[in-house]
């Protein structure tokens, strides 16, 4: 389909990027590896894009070849220019407000968690402490945590390609926590990430709730896949996936989850890595998974490979609750309660979980090349909660390998990804990939869907 672009246009930052240094601006400005204009201009054409019926990071780069941001500090302040953008970024030639504000939390976030926290030296981020620290500092300089306020925030996990009776349930399921006066945090895209918004704020226009949240949390690798969707009030781009997982069980105070693709395995996986440890076995964070009618086969099928691969401790951690929202929303009120009880007791913050603790499997970043996707350690001769920690990168991979520009080149140049393992694991795990396949989960474009990964069975 043919696109249009708008040539060139200039935007101001407001508050403290009217003043970066020009260091910063020459940083913004680099197209060396060593610079951010790379991620700018990936991250902000995907913001720009906002709308778009796509999930191909590498397709939306081609579409956009000539698209360019640059930063100049000019003697009035910075100055932003945008060449060759997405036409429907704009109305009448002004950029729209939110997408306005979403380009700005893409630049204050690249650029603060390059200069003063990953290549400061203040933070070591090769331990779990310093990782959940350098998090903390990202999240707080985006103005994420709010002191004073008791626990609210319910983040909404699922598929970004799910059909439209799925897209309606979790709008009603956000409507419903709307109602009482819950806030929402996705990972900002379309569908399951959307839907909870925009039926929330309905519910809280109808309560005069006029302080709702709408937090939507990023990274650079798949932010054009789940590009920031219209009712993202408070963006922040982590700089990988795995300190935006990290984001949401600090930040939020219950999760649920909807039925998706192999991203919202990975999001379960990775919770579960975290609930079955021993240590967080006294910790108050509530899980509920739900979805319409039609989501009963689709949730048995997750039960029954989470119990053949952890086991029945995994499963007793999840509560299922099929086409009821307002139960599902009743629960998670009431949960609010005993977070702020067990905050309270344990004098943890509300706004921020230092008490949950996570491995550093989990914190470090996994890179989905062939030769690590080969390497994973899916075979049974471990605690469940490491044996999650593998299977959650697995599923990582196959995200890559779908949607992310730098997997998808891999998968262009190499082939598959390959993945070895217990043949249970393995069947069960091939199985659950074939069913997401059928169900159009994988990607926007599910029609034209070759697998990015294959699977083998053999002995260890």
């Amino acid at each position: 389909m043919q696109h249009i672009e708008t040539e060139e246009v200039v935007i101001r930052p407001q508050g403290s990027l009217q003043i970066l240094s020009y260091q910063e601006a020459r940083q913004l400005c680099d197209v060396s590896e060593r610079g951010l204009n790379d991620l700018l201009r990936q991250c902000t054409l995907a913001v720009l894009n906002t709308g778009a019926n796509e999930d191909n990071g590498l397709d939306l780069l081609n579409k956009y070849a000539r698209f360019e941001i640059k930063v100049n500090v000019k003697g009035r302040g910075v100055q932003v220019t945008i060449v060759n953008a997405p036409h429907h970024a704009f109305v009448d030639g002004e950029l729209i407000v939110g997408l306005r504000e979403h380009v700005f939390a893409v630049i204050r976030d690249l650029l603060y968690a390059r200069n003063d926290v990953l290549h400061s030296g203040q933070f070591d981020v090769e331990s779990s402490h310093g990782i959940t620290n350098a998090i903390f500092h990202i999240a707080r300089n985006a103005q994420l945590m709010i002191p004073n306020t008791i626990p609210d925030i319910v983040v909404c996990w699922g598929g970004h390609s799910i059909p439209n009776e799925e897209y309606k349930y979790s709008k009603q399921i956000g409507y419903e926590l709307g109602l009482r006066d819950l806030n929402i945090c996705t990972g900002c895209g379309p569908g399951v990430m959307k839907g909870p918004m925009k039926g929330a704020v309905l519910a809280q226009g109808k309560q005069r709730n006029h302080s709702g949240r709408f937090i939507g949390l990023s990274e650079p690798g798949i932010i054009a896949a789940e590009a920031p969707n219209a009712f993202v009030t408070e963006l922040c781009i982590m700089p990988d996936i795995e300190k935006r997982l990290e984001a949401f069980v600090r930040l939020g105070h219950g999760i649920v989850i909807f039925p998706g693709g192999p991203g919202t395995m990975e999001e379960l996986l990775y919770l579960l890595s975290i609930l079955l440890h021993p240590n967080n076995k006294d910790v108050a964070l509530p899980l509920i998974l739900t979805g319409n009618h039609n989501s009963q086969a689709y949730f048995d099928q997750i039960i029954h490979f989470i119990e053949l691969t952890l086991g029945e401790d995994a499963t007793q951690l999840l509560e299922v609750i099929i086409d009821h929202p307002r139960l599902v929303a009743q629960k998670m009120h009431t949960a609010m309660s005993e977070v702020r009880r067990d905050r309270r007791d344990s004098s943890d913050a509300y706004y921020f979980n230092w008490r949950l603790h996570i491995e550093l499997d989990l914190q470090k970043p996994f890179v989905p090349t062939h030769d690590n996707m080969a390497k994973l350690n899916l075979y049974k001769n471990q605690p469940a909660h490491e044996l999650a920690s593998q299977l959650r990168k697995a599923f990582s991979g196959i995200v890559a390998g779908n949607v992310k520009a730098d997997g998808i080149r891999q998968i262009n140049a190499k082939g598959p990804f390959e993945l070895h393992g217990d043949p249970a694991i393995m069947r069960a795990m091939d199985d659950l990939l074939q069913t997401f396949v059928d169900q159009k989960r994988m990607k926007l474009d599910a029609s034209t869907y070759n697998p990015c990964y294959k699977i083998n069975c053999g002995d260890h």
